[in-house]
């Protein structure tokens, strides 16, 4: 077979080769197929030749449906049996050649690209979204590819370095990865006391490497990861895939443990959506730091973007979930809105829908009503085109919550109108539980704004609420179900019946804590405050109320100042010592749930509300 023919010649007369001798009978074996592809294939060329295959396939398979010569056709007969265990041996050749095939097409593909576009080349084969991503023993190879072709100090060489310099601070830090966790009195999550023990100390200290390390410092330390990559002058390419590699495969590592933990109530699903957002948001923040250079800021966002398309078709995403408790610390509040911006560059993806609606239900949250609700009208235009329907139900729900919120209450029931008949003929049960819901709390809601007070007014609503609760406790959909106790809880209240109000908020609450939710947390201490404060039972209100306030200031919701001012009121009716006894008397009990520091900044808290009165 002549090496000077063009590829795909080359690989035909192979094929013919292999059948002439099986044939002749001196090729009896699929095994002696097998070696003859092995020797004949060149590495990184498999398209071409399962094309020249094909085509012969076909050939061949025309002969022996048209051939009225019943020689020739016995002959074409045994040939499309010689091309089938061609066939069948090629499947095992690219099975156990699939490795060596991605190195090599990875390492064609960036060395033949542009210099420019180099990085992005790179970055896309340790994209997790795709059916072949790189293991750490196949960069490696990449690596050793990429330095044959590399001249001293070139951009090969550096993306070459880079790789090496990354797998080996990932291996130094790998087996440290989960040590913070069993530190004492350590709560899981990404926030904690600046500097001190926690995930971004810890690894601080294991990596050896300058930048990665300094990176970590600066999260531990919550500052701003945009100074941090603005203070780059001198990073190189080599640097940065580094440093990109390590935070790549920690936020992996993390996810993948986190994954495992499935029964866990301290962990499990509500850690791996806090990571795959924390790490998004810090790749978010470096592609704003590093805007002054193209290449290194265009690969920040496109990692964020692989870190959410990975996200977003994840089982456990959350269509219904709020700000969850591990996603804390200064430097990531308000951080969804780092994600809005490179989010406009993204097409109308199925992924973009879900992401959208993330950021929709936390701009509610954080009492940005106009900027949710268009959030949440962009997502059911794309889930609707995308055919995502459950995705299309919840947007539907959350404009419904969000309404409310506005207190527009006819837009909330037509929005959860529509949810629950759309829900019913999809056979989404979440969807209709949180429809339910959504119908009952709005018409609550319009029922108080009308004044009509006759308890037979709300009997209707109070129903739907109580089918939502139902049908999310069989569904086993704890987002959900903390949502339909806390919605009940407020209903009961908002007609009169605090002590059955309590009974549900305080469920909603333990349950919100199960899910990780940190604004339904805090919004059911707020409405429970407020409960106990009807009943006259100042020392419950100063101790729930204390906390909502906390949680909700936490994750810069306006809503915070519900329980500040009654907390205020209160104060004022009993004096300043005997409130602040009863805050001691639920010392204990407050520190269990945001920390000493937590509990010393109640105060000042109330201050600040005092003050902006």
């Amino acid at each position: 077979m002549s090496e000077s023919l063009p590829l795909r010649d080359r690989y035909l007369a192979l094929i013919d080769e292999i059948i002439q001798l099986t044939l002749q009978g001196k090729i009896s074996s699929g095994e002696m197929v097998y070696q003859k592809l092995q020797k004949g294939i060149t590495s990184g060329t498999g398209e071409v030749f399962e094309l020249a295959l094909s085509d012969r396939f076909s050939a061949i398979q025309s002969q022996v449906d048209s051939e009225k010569d019943e020689l020739k056709k016995a002959k074409a007969t045994r040939s499309l049996r010689a091309i089938k265990t061609i066939q069948t041996q090629w499947q095992r050749y690219g099975e156990q050649n699939k490795a060596t095939e991605a190195i090599a097409t990875a390492a064609r593909e960036i060395t033949t690209a542009a210099p420019d576009e180099r990085l992005a080349t790179f970055l896309r084969f340790t994209d997790p979204n795709q059916k072949q991503l790189l293991n750490v023993q196949q960069l490696q190879q990449l690596s050793k590819a990429l330095q044959q072709f590399a001249q001293a100090d070139s951009d090969l060489q550096q993306l070459s370095q880079g790789i090496t310099r990354g797998l080996a601070a990932w291996q130094r830090l790998q087996d440290h990865l989960l040590s913070w966790m069993y530190e004492q009195n350590r709560d899981l999550g990404f926030g904690g006391v600046p500097g001190e023990n926690g995930p971004w100390a810890t690894w601080a200290k294991q990596v050896k490497s300058e930048l990665p390390q300094t990176l970590f410092h600066t999260l531990a330390m919550e500052q701003s990861a945009i100074e941090f990559a603005e203070q780059q002058s001198s990073m190189t390419l080599g640097d940065w895939v580094e440093m990109a590699l390590v935070l790549q495969y920690v936020q992996r590592g993390l996810v993948n443990w986190f994954d495992q933990q499935a029964y866990n109530v301290q962990a499990g699903s509500k850690l791996s959506i806090s990571t795959f957002l924390t790490f998004a948001v810090i790749w978010s923040q470096l592609a704003n730091g590093f805007g002054s250079t193209a290449a290194y800021s265009n690969g920040a966002s496109q990692i964020m973007l692989q870190i959410l398309r990975n996200f977003a078709l994840r089982p456990y995403f959350p269509l219904y979930g709020g700000i969850f408790a591990s996603f804390s610390g200064n430097y990531l509040r308000d951080a969804l809105d780092y994600l809005d911006e490179p989010l406009r560059q993204v097409e109308k993806t199925q992924e973009k829908a879900r992401i959208l609606t993330l950021l929709g239900s936390s701009q509610r949250a954080l009492g940005q009503y106009k900027r949710s609700i268009q959030f949440h009208q962009q997502a059911l235009e794309i889930a609707r085109n995308a055919g995502d329907r459950p995705c299309e139900i919840a947007n539907l729900n959350h404009l419904s919550r969000t309404y409310v919120q506005e207190q527009n209450y006819t837009e909330a029931i037509n929005n959860s109108q529509r949810a629950l008949i759309l829900s019913r003929q999809a056979g989404d049960r979440t969807g209709e539980a949180n429809a339910l819901v959504n119908l009952g709390y709005s018409e609550v809601m319009e029922a108080q704004k009308q004044e009509q007070l006759e308890p037979e007014t709300y009997e209707t609503a109070i129903n739907y609420l109580e089918q939502g609760l139902k049908l999310s406790e069989q569904l086993g959909d704890i987002q959900s179900k903390a949502l339909c106790f806390s919605s009940l809880g407020i209903a009961y209240l908002v007609i009169g019946q605090p002590e059955t109000a309590i009974k549900y908020l305080e469920n909603g609450f333990k349950t919100a804590q199960i899910s990780g939710d940190l604004y339904l947390q805090g919004r059911n201490l707020a409405y429970l405050a407020d409960a106990y404060f009807r009943l006259l039972n100042s020392e419950k209100a100063i101790y729930t109320g204390s906390l909502g306030m906390y949680l909700l200031e936490q994750i810069a919701s306006n809503e915070w100042r519900q329980p500040a001012g009654l907390l205020t009121i209160l104060q004022g009716q009993i004096g300043v010592e005997t409130f602040q006894n009863f805050l001691q008397q639920h010392r204990t009990k407050i520190i269990a749930i945001i920390g000493v520091d937590g509990y010393d900044y109640i105060p000042q808290l109330l201050e600040e509300y005092k003050r902006d009165i």
